[in-house]
């Protein structure tokens, strides 16, 4: 006789950590949703969006990576989640969209359920933090292709804008200014090329190394931003004068703002107004990662930047700051003379 379970495949552990769940997943909603876990479907009431002119769904997926690694080697599982809403829901805001629900999926060896939990937790603590409700997920158990403590996740969110207030390139004009937004480490990018570096100069999690604030492994596992509140808003304060965002993850600063400028414009950086960070700094340093290497690697400092009429600058920064987030002026667009030039470049060196 063979059962699911002799496969490797436990429902009944799949059940526990479903209850587990729930208490984190209560926290993660809205009134828009009917019903609760455990159907086939989520559902969220869309009758709300019948006062916009011209709703536009807006749709995003994406994962954290191989940031997953640093979690399972750190036994820590509480915090990736968040870095999984920050990377969806972000890059949905850059178009003016408002998360409004999500859907994640995980996959792993050995449904552990308290692990499942923890995960599950740092999920719906960053769909709280976005104002996104937690809508539905799966958890995947593949044992033989993972090994038991192996897992990975990935994410959906859905949002809307209306038509007439669409964030974008034809948005942008020269003499606009860019404000950053600061992020909060590595967020989940460039982590293969951490991981190399890891192994090859075998550096130690644990380790607090000298410049660092706490141990490696603590700074490679500091939850993504999450700018979405902030960014909703700037947009809801500022209409027209808040041009669009640029989501800072993999391709960095000048190849992310790039896809937001249109042609003839280009975004200029001065990398004077602010300083790398110290870990990023330490890794590239021990490794001798070439500056334009890291720099289409991680954000350098910036998670998020938005494109604004100059006018509104100051009042954008210190609105920001009144919110709890730092900002500045890092830059400005201008005209180009030949409409095939680079669109985004950073310029003057990073601050000492």
């Amino acid at each position: 006789m063979a059962t699911y379970k002799d496969s490797g495949v436990d429902i009944d552990a799949g059940d526990r950590a479903v209850e587990l769940m729930k208490a984190s997943i209560a926290k993660a909603s809205r009134p828009e949703v009917m019903g609760g876990i455990g159907g086939f479907a989520g559902l969220f009431d869309a009758s709300a969006l019948k006062s916009m002119k011209q709703p536009l769904l807006a749709t995003s997926t994406d994962g954290v990576g191989t940031k997953t690694e640093i979690a399972r080697q750190m036994g820590k599982y509480d915090t990736i989640g968040e870095d999984l809403v920050a990377m969806v829901v972000d890059d949905l805001v850059v178009c003016g969209a408002e998360p409004l629900f999500m859907t994640d999926y995980i996959a792993v060896g050995k449904v552990i359920p308290e692990r499942i939990a923890d995960i599950v937790s740092g999920i719906a603590r960053g769909c709280e933090k976005a104002g996104t409700a937690l809508v539905g997920g799966e958890t995947a158990e593949h044992p033989g292709l993972l090994a038991e403590d192996e897992f990975d996740i990935a994410g959906a969110a859905t949002g809307v804008v209306d038509a007439p207030l669409q964030l974008g390139a034809d948005r942008v004009r020269g003499g606009d200014l860019i404000i950053a937004m600061p992020a909060s480490g590595f967020h989940a990018n460039g982590y293969s090329l951490i991981r190399h570096i890891l192994a090859t100069q075998k550096l130690d999690l644990s380790k607090t190394y000298e410049g660092l604030s706490s141990s490696l492994g603590e700074i490679l596992l500091t939850q993504t931003e999450i700018y979405t509140l902030d960014c909703l808003a700037l947009i809801k304060a500022q209409g027209e004068k808040l041009r669009t965002f640029s989501h800072i993850t993999g391709g960095g600063l000048a190849d992310n703002t790039a896809r937001v400028i249109p042609a003839g414009l280009i975004a200029t950086y001065d990398r004077s107004t602010w300083s790398v960070p110290s870990e990023m700094k330490f890794l590239a340093d021990i490794a001798g990662v070439p500056q334009a290497d890291m720099e289409r690697t991680w954000n350098c400092g910036i998670g998020m930047s938005a494109v604004v009429d100059p006018s509104v600058a100051d009042l954008i920064v210190k609105s920001l700051a009144a919110r709890g987030m730092k900002a500045w002026v890092a830059g400005m667009v201008e005209s180009v003379a030949a409409s095939d030039s680079p669109r985004s470049q950073l310029v003057s060196e990073y601050r000492k």
